[in-house]
Formats: C-alpha cells, structure tokens, sequence
C-alpha cells in the first residue's frame, strides 16, 4: 500500500487546543470562509475520516454502533439518517437495513441500551400524504423510502443519499448548534417536507409545540421526559426539551399540522413497551383515523407532525432547510441559527465544519502510515472528539439539574459522560490532546452534584440524569488524572468532598449499592465488578487525599484498596464473588459470565487491580506464573477478538490486560498482542469495531495502542509502552498546560513484522525501561524507537526497569 503522511494542516491550532466551546464557536463565527481559503488536499486529514466506521447495530458488522451523519467536534448538533425507531438501536442508523424514515438532529454515538435524542425528524415526500413512518415489513404503509448504499455518500460534516421511493436527492450538514439539509426533488407535482415532532429514536416525545412565525420559518419544542422511553427505555431517567426554530429556503403556501390521538394515558414508554405499541395495531388504527389541519398555524399536543408542500416546485431549485437546535428555549434556537447559519451557502457550512475537523485532528499527526490505517487512525480521533458534547447555547445558557437555566461562567457545560468506558482511556487520551474539555468534564460533574441536590458523582451522565447505567465510581478516577497532570481549573476541595461522599456515602446518597455492607466487610455481597471497582475508586480517594493533605482519609480508603486480596480464591485460581455471610458463591469456572461479573466472567475481572498490578502478581503466584497464565488468555482467544470468554476487546474490562506484560518483566508480549489487536479488532469498513464504540473508549484505545502507550492504572502518572504502529507520530500538547509543544515518537526499522523494540531512546538517552511517566510526555521532546522481527528478551525485563507500585508514581 502506498505510504502517505498527514502534515500540518494550514488551519492553525490557535484555538482548539484550549479546548473551550467558546474557542469552537469563535473559529465557526469568523468570517465568511470559501473553498479558496481552505487547506490544500495534502493538508486536510478530515479526508480520511470515514464515518461509515462502526455504523452498524448488527452483531454481524460488528455492532460498533456509530453514525454515518455529521457532526462538528463536541458539537450539540449531529444531523444524519435515521432507519429505524425503538429497540437497541442507539445512533437511529444501521449499515444493515433498507429504508429510511427520515433526518434527525441528534443522536448519541456507540452506545447500546437503547438510545435517545432522533428528535426532530424531517422527511422530504411526493405523492399522497402519509402521517407515519410506517413500519419496515409493511412496504408502503408509511413515508419511508428505500435506498441503497451504492447511491450514498458519507463524508466528514457530509452525508447524500437517494430516497428510491421519491427520486428525491438529499444531502445534509452540520453546524455546532445547528444543521442544514438540501433535498433536490423530480418534476412533481407537488415536493413536500414533512417534520414528525413526536418521535424520539428509543421513544416517543411525549407533548410537542409548533408555530409558523415568519413567510418561511417555524418553531417549536418537543417535550421528552423518562415517561417517553429514551435512554434504557425510559430506566436511566432522561428528560429534557428540545427547541428549535426552522427555516426554509422557499416561502410557506400550503402547509398544516397533523395530529395522532395518542391517549396521555397510554404512554406505553413507562410499561417499557415504546417498540411493541408504535408496531401495533392498535397504534396503526389512530393513524389511520389522524387528522390533517390545513394552514393550522400553531398546535401543542402530544403526538404532532408539521409539513409544508411547494406546488409545481422547479426540481432545477434544490428546497433547503436551516435548522437552530437549543435544550433551553426557542430563543435560543433562533440565536443559534442565526449566528451559526445566517445564509443558504450549504457548501460553506459544509466547508467550516470539515475546517474544524482539520483543527482539531491535528492534535496528533502521523506519517508513513498506509492509506487504510490512516483512514482508521483518523475516523478513531474523529470518534473520541464527538462526546462530551456542548449542550449550552452560544450565549452561554443551559439547563442545570435543577430544572433552572443558568449561563455558563468560566467553562462550558458538557453532557455525555460514559464513566465507566471513558475512564480506561478515552479521556486520560483528552487530558494529552484537549485538558480544557477535560476541565469542562470535571466542572460539569461537580456542578450536576451540587445542583441536583445528590451531592455524590454520577458514573453515566446524560441530559444531567443519574442514569445509573454500568458500575463503579468514573468520576473519581477521572478528577484524579487531570489533578496528577496539573490539570486543575475546578474547585478541588468541592471535588474531592464529592468524590468522598461517591465513595463513602450511606446507601442513596452514593453511586454504590449495599454501600453500609461494603464499609464494614470491604466488599459487596454477590459482586466482583462491584468489588474491585471500589477497591480501584478507593485507591483514587485515597491518592486525592494524600495529595490534599487529609492523612486520616488518606489511610481510611488507601487501606481498604487492598482488600482485593479477601476475594481472591485460589482454589479456583480467580477473584470470585462472596456472598452475604462471608461464604464463596457457587462456583461456574472462569469464562462463565455473571457470577457477579459485569458485562464479563470472573477470568476476565480477575485482571483488575491496575492500582496494585505488582500485589495481584505475587497474590497469582509470582512474575513467571503470572505471565504464563496470562499468555494462555490470550492463546485462547479468536483471531477477530470479537465477544468471546477470554481476551474480549469487545468490552471495556480487559483494554488494559495487553499491557500487564510489561509489569511482570515481558514487554514484549505486550507489543506482541497490541499489534495482533490493532490489526484483526479494528477494520476501515462498517464492522471495523468490534464491539460498541462506546462514546469513543473503543476508538482510543486504537489511537493509545497505534502511538505504543496506555494508561493501565487512570491517576497514576504512568504509561505502559508498546510498539507505536507508524514509523513516526507527533503529539501537539495544549500550550495552556504543558510547557513542552509536542512529543514526538519515531519507529526506525518500521514495519508490520517489526513488531518489537529492539531498544529505545528518550530525548537521546537510552531508555531500558517499558514505560514512561506523563510528566516525561508533557515535558515534550523525543521517544525513539529501533524495531526488530524479533523480541528483545532482555529490555525492559530487569526489576529496576519495571513500571513502579502505583503509590511511588508520579
């Protein structure tokens, strides 16, 4: 494969590296900006996004679960196709069905437990007026096209396709606040756009309002509490209200509202039906009685659509429509829209968007990389920088937990927080390229704590919901890393009181269910997630307290971080869950999953100790034993390292098993399977995840284990090397706070059998060791590599130059 570079791009990282919305909508609100000012070809690596990566919720693809639609880096905005509504479906799309139902502008990215946001859907149409989607195995019943990928184009902030059905061309881009669609029709008739207001793709909007306020502009909100599914099917207790304000780029002649009976009583959502009742019969007789108000002007009810139809419409004339998004008030959508998109130039917001990109990307370039491993080592950047996503207004307006909107001061507020996949890597990652959205993050959490009366970190945010979705307490791990690097602008006195109150709060006011039960026996009854999780959070409060000067809680959490010992059966040979009266839990053997065992078995939890990797090597019987057992994991895992018992890559648990090599004394092993896992889980076509993307964990762990580090133990300064994938990789570090500019890593003898280190040097020294600190890193400066066919058995091998007890890390 021919081997290319990605260089500088001429977009200057002025501003992204501080990281800040603010800096995002100031570089979006400059200027009139036309191709001619953009970057060169050579220079503009968001041509080797490909968002087709992972868009998949078939098992079959590989159920990465992202989407193919645009978005600008953690914008509130992602327009894009949907193809179905209800079920486990989180990004609305899915490389695997058939038909389209229409355009949305929102979504949430690799998530699985259903979905939320799909609000807003807008569906262009001829012919007689259907008031429904329809179902997929009812041909015709509803307004859902057909298409096919062979006439679907899906590019960074760029996504065409034809809808078979009508002949209709539509193309759709991204602003950070806001989206624009272009919907070219045949000679027709009459070309009509129909808005459904009620849908939402886990569920339903639940009361919605719309209004014609202008010759070619309308506005609205859909109201989507807990009640209307989202999230889990309504069980992680999202609610919010989406506004938005709407133009078109022609006048409105003919236009109405429909209304769907939906009884407010018979919300199917709070039963956990949302799929079952909009399939049914049932719910097909009331559209079939729906009502169509011609020239109604304005409607509030709980289940409504909005369409505007343009007679003898010219098909030379594309229709477009611009669309402002806000969760705080049509106010605000109109702001948005008309600051972000104040014309119908759909290039140039096409254009600005993909400059973002090209800005943001730069945050790390690589050369010599092959053109596919290029495309999946971007598409991998592009999927980390979706989420957190900005969810306040340009002028700095949100809704807080409380219900109340507040203006945003000194950072900007952030939703979507997959604490439990994000802590491993995803954002010890954002602390390197972007430690101001790592700020947001933190401030965010702290505020959601404060304002939501809880007083304790929630592990899974969305929408400011205590979803209580996964285990463990993230949060911690999370204000931990960024205080180690230096990252500090929140209040860490009111951080580590929460962070506390997560660890040690009476059960309800606390992440951590039997918490009483925990704090007097130091483990949770039935569980081993559960268990280590608290063992690895204690670790965490106890290294903020140290570091705060609090020694009392310093010893209290740092002395119960190792009581993963309690729970380790030898017998068996695997950490296994004790039951309520100290006695073991039936025993299945080790790739059995349960047992107490979140999303894994005991084989796979057993590995989690990353604060105490050299304890659970003597507790396993030593570095020869330990090393052993774990090259046998590996040994029996597939080649795909899809879902399976042993080395499950599909899932968070194992993603920092590769690594423990280094700490019992065979580095080597680690770049072994790193390079084996970065080749065979990760794929530049739809199924190039392996499993959920998961707000972007997936995808860094690609970009860590291409750059040859990961962090094993988030808080403690340190990372585990590996081979890097590219002959050379450079990091630019935020100036804001890290003195060094870049760090740059080169591989000489660099190729795909080269998979070892041979040795290695730091800024011209020799390196004998397998692992650097991140103050070293941060430091900037130069990590240079000499690669072999054959492993060095000799670096990084001797007990000097393993990786040091968490507790003397810095």
């Amino acid at each position: 494969m021919k081997e290319t570079a990605i260089k500088v791009s001429k977009v200057s990282r002025r501003s992204f590296a501080k990281g800040s919305a603010l800096s995002l909508a100031s570089m979006w609100l400059q200027p009139k900006m036309n191709a001619s000012r953009l970057p060169q070809a050579d220079h503009q690596p968001w041509r080797f996004i490909n968002p087709l990566i992972g868009a998949s919720t078939n098992a079959k693809l590989g159920e990465g679960k992202t989407f193919p639609g645009p978005a600008t880096p953690f914008g509130m905005v992602q327009p894009g196709p949907d193809t179905i509504t209800g079920g486990d479906q989180a990004p609305g799309y899915s490389y695997d069905h058939t038909t389209i139902e229409g355009f949305s502008f929102l979504r949430m990215s690799g998530v699985g437990w259903y979905g939320d946001f799909g609000n807003l859907l807008v569906m262009p149409t001829t012919g007689q007026m259907k008031l429904d989607s329809g179902r997929v195995d009812h041909p015709g019943e509803g307004w859902r096209s057909a298409f096919s990928h062979s006439r679907e184009v899906v590019e960074a902030n760029y996504y065409a396709v034809t809808l078979d059905d009508y002949g209709i061309r539509a193309e759709v881009t991204a602003a950070p606040r806001s989206g624009m669609l272009r919907f070219s029709f045949p000679r027709t008739e009459t070309a009509r756009i129909q808005l459904d207001l009620a849908r939402r793709i886990g569920g339903t909007s639940t009361r919605q309002y719309v209004k014609v306020v202008g010759e070619r502009a309308i506005e609205g909100w859909m109201r989507c509490p807990a009640i209307g599914g989202g999230w889990g099917n309504g069980e992680g207790q999202v609610g919010y209200t989406v506004h938005f304000h709407l133009e078109f780029s022609e006048a409105l002649t003919e236009y109405g509202v429909w209304k769907i009976d939906v009884p407010n009583e018979t919300f199917p959502v709070a039963k956990g039906l949302v799929t079952d009742y909009f399939t049914s019969e049932a719910y097909r007789e009331l559209v079939k009685h729906g009502e169509v108000l011609n020239g109604c002007k304005e409607m509030e009810a709980n289940h409504i659509g909005f369409f505007a139809e343009f007679p003898r419409h010219n098909p030379d004339k594309p229709i477009l429509v611009k669309v402002g998004i806000s969760f705080v008030s049509m106010e605000g959508a109109r702001e948005n829209l008309a600051r972000e998109i104040p014309a119908w130039n759909f290039e140039e917001v096409r254009d600005k968007g993909r400059a973002l990109w090209d800005d943001a990307l730069n945050s790390i370039q690589i050369e010599g990389a092959s053109e596919v491993d290029r495309r999946i080592f971007t598409t991998a950047l592009y999927h980390v920088m979706i989420d957190p996503r900005d969810m306040s207004d340009l002028s700095g307006e949100y809704v807080g937990a409380d219900g109340a909107v507040h203006k945003s001061a000194g950072y900007t507020p952030r939703t979507i927080f997959s604490g439990w996949d994000v802590f491993r890597g995803a954002f010890p990652l954002l602390t390197l390229m972007n430690a101001t959205l790592v700020n947001d993050e933190i401030n965010s959490l702290i505020t959601l704590a404060e304002t939501s009366g809880k007083g304790y970190l929630e592990r899974w945010e969305i929408m400011n919901a205590y979803s209580g979705c996964m285990d463990g307490d993230p949060a911690t791990s999370v204000i931990l890393d960024a205080y180690t690097k230096g990252i500090r602008g929140f209040d860490i006195e009111k951080a580590y009181a929460y962070c506390r109150q997560t660890a040690a709060g009476e059960d309800g006011t606390t992440n951590r269910p039997q918490n009483s039960f925990y704090m007097k026996h130091s483990y949770v009854p039935d569980q081993v997630s559960w268990t280590l999780d608290n063992y690895y959070y204690d670790w965490c409060v106890s290294k903020l307290a140290t570091a705060l000067g609090k020694t009392e809680d310093a010893k209290l959490f740092g002395q119960r971080s190792t009581q993963y010992k309690s729970i380790y059966d030898p017998y068996v040979d695997s950490m296994r869950a004790k039951a309520a009266k100290g006695d073991w839990i039936p025993w299945k053997g080790k790739t059995e999953f349960g047992q107490g065992c979140t999303e894994s078995n005991p084989g796979q939890q057993t590995w989690f100790v990353p604060h105490d990797v050299h304890g659970l090597i003597e507790l396993m019987g030593g570095k020869e034993v330990f090393a052993r057992k774990l090259e046998e994991f590996f040994e029996k895992t597939p080649e795909s390292f899809g879902w399976n018992a042993y080395y499950n890559h599909s899932n968070e648990p194992v993603h920092h098993i590769p690594y423990l090599f280094v700490y019992a004394g065979k580095p080597w092993l680690t770049q072994k399977w790193v390079r084996r896992i970065l080749a065979n889980a990760y794929h530049d076509d739809v199924n190039g995840i392996c499993g959920n993307d998961d707000v972007g964990q997936m995808s860094a762990w690609y970009i860590l284990g291409a750059l040859g580090f990961y962090p094993v133990c988030p808080g403690d300064g340190i990372y585990a090397l590996s081979s890097p994938l590219f002959p050379k990789a450079t990091l630019n570090l935020d100036k804001h706070y890290y003195k060094g500019a870049t760090f740059t890593i080169t591989a000489r003898n660099h190729s795909s059998k080269n998979c070892y280190i041979k040795s290695a040097r730091l800024n011209g020294e020799p390196l004998h060791r397998a692992w650097i600190r991140h103050s070293e890193i941060a430091a900037g400066g130069l990590l240079e590599y000499v690669m072999s066919s054959e492993p060095n058995l000799s670096w990084g091998t001797s007990d000097q130059d393993l990786p040091p007890s968490s507790s003397h890390s810095a």
